[in-house]
């Protein structure tokens, strides 16, 4: 499932990202990594954006760039 699809609250594991060109190498220095753990905190009330905790960093995430993020829940 896509980071998109995922609720506050949530742990989930990237499984894989599916992004190109720079917007990949953007995620990757971020650390959306394959492996690593990441938390939803809590969705605008338009739900767009998102904002992550991973690595302890709170990142912000346009639901476009979330949804090419795969993960599974913890």
């Amino acid at each position: 499932m896509g980071l998109d699809y995922c609720k506050s609250g949530g742990l989930y594991k990237i499984k894989n990202v599916n992004a190109d060109g720079k917007l990949f190498y953007k995620l990757l220095d971020m650390g959306f990594i394959n492996g690593a753990s990441v938390e939803v905190i809590r969705e605008a009330p338009l739900y767009d954006p998102m904002e992550l905790k991973i690595h302890n960093y709170l990142i912000t995430l346009r639901k476009s760039e979330a949804r090419l993020i795969e993960v599974e829940k913890v």
